[in-house]
């Protein structure tokens, strides 16, 4: 299993956890930001191919920024790729 820990950069979120393995997303956990949204995208998108999360999550924006918690998801896991 693989561990990866990612500061985003432009949201509320501090940190992002994340576990792989075999190139399939098994956990997610945010901190900071908002709380219930970011648990959903963790439930989410646990058991996905982490490409597929990517493919989905990647350009999604919150409010005014140019990105967002689950857009820095996607940046998170295309660096480990």
């Amino acid at each position: 299993m693989e561990h990866i820990e990612f500061a985003p950069r432009g949201v509320c979120s501090r940190k992002i956890d994340i576990q792989t393995e075999d190139g399939i997303v098994r956990d997610v956990k945010f901190m900071g930001g908002c709380d219930g949204n970011l648990k959903a995208i963790g439930k989410l998108v646990s058991g996905m191919p982490v490409q597929d999360v990517i493919d989905i999550l990647e350009g999604n924006t919150c409010g005014p920024r140019s990105t967002s918690c689950a857009d820095q998801l996607a940046q998170a896991l295309k660096q480990a790729l």
